[in-house]
């Protein structure tokens, strides 16, 4: 009797059930600022527009949202600088591996691109010293501010192997904070050897998987800590079950960026959205701009360079 009952209910709750239709509001194109400074190196501004969630992801999409009739000027102190949009391949090499870095492509998928992007070679960013981004496009104007401060420094950069290897191990650092100040942090590598046909292994740098970090939780102290090999593995050698380590020999150049807090904000919560793109449970997170009535970031960096030779 008592299941009888019980498959009643069921059958009573099934009927009532309704078919719910969500009416997701369709807001207008957005302007997408993906921007960046580096002490010595020049201003990288790409614009593009936004797309509705619905809307069908592809390249052509993409290379058409692409937004090359703004008008870009870079402010600092009482110093206005043009930037023009310059097609990707025109740009000086330096230029083109940083965008090869900001997209997260190769370098020779980012030469190809058919895109501009808005720089100029009329200065260089300097520590100490915040700039102003101004972009006037389609009768708006959008402001933001980023500041370049003092890099700093590891007191060491060592290779140590893997106790079940006797080949294979990570980089570990020790980095001492300073107290002054809230800091944040980016880890980069790339490595400087060649592999048995003679090409570079690693012509850009790549981050590491949480390889954007603050000092929120050691803010004045010293600090050990390890990160793994993130680059690609170009030399039929490396073992694929040791592919996120660095073999003995390998010589990489280590980039640790400081940046200002709001630039780490972005990046902070743009890889927590990565993170839960597939948890239909995670809470919506919005990513935190820099730049006034838009979306993305002008972001300033202060990279302090080093080379790690792993040998024992």
């Amino acid at each position: 009797m008592k299941i009888i009952s019980l498959l009643f209910g069921l059958m009573l709750l099934l009927s009532c059930a309704k078919e719910v239709d969500i009416d997701i509001p369709q807001l207008g194109p957005q302007l997408v600022v993906d921007g960046q400074i580096e002490v010595n190196g020049y201003p990288l501004v790409l614009l593009t527009l936004s797309k509705n969630i619905a809307d069908t992801v592809s390249l052509a999409t993409y290379l058409n949202s692409v937004v090359n009739d703004a008008s870009v000027n870079v402010i600092c102190n009482n110093d206005t600088f043009s930037l023009s949009p310059i097609p990707i391949y025109e740009l000086p090499l330096v230029s083109q591996k940083r965008m090869a870095e900001i997209l997260r492509l190769e370098l020779e998928e980012v030469q190809l691109l058919p895109i501009e992007v808005y720089t100029t070679e009329d200065f260089i960013g300097e520590v100490n010293k915040s700039y102003q981004l101004l972009i006037d496009y389609d009768g708006k104007i959008f402001t933001g501010s980023t500041y370049l401060p003092p890099p700093t420094q590891l007191d060491t950069l060592y290779w140590k192997r893997e106790p079940q290897t006797q080949d294979y191990g990570f980089s570990w650092a020790r980095l001492t904070d300073p107290y002054q100040t809230l800091d944040a942090y980016r880890w980069e590598v790339r490595r400087i050897n060649q592999n048995e046909i003679g090409e570079e292994l690693d012509p850009i740098f790549r981050r590491a998987r949480g390889g954007i970090f603050s000092d929120a939780y050691f803010n004045g102290l010293a600090i050990e800590f390890y990160y793994q090999n993130p680059l690609k593995r170009k030399d039929s050698i490396h073992l694929k079950e040791f592919r996120r380590y660095y073999r003995y020999g390998d010589s990489v150049i280590v980039k640790l960026s400081k940046m200002d807090q709001a630039v780490y904000n972005y990046y902070d919560r743009k890889s927590a959205q990565l993170d839960a793109a597939n948890n239909p449970y995670a809470t919506p997170i919005n990513i935190p701009s820099n730049i006034s009535g838009c979306l993305g970031i002008w972001a300033g960096f202060s990279p302090w360079y080093d080379t790690l030779i792993c040998i024992d």
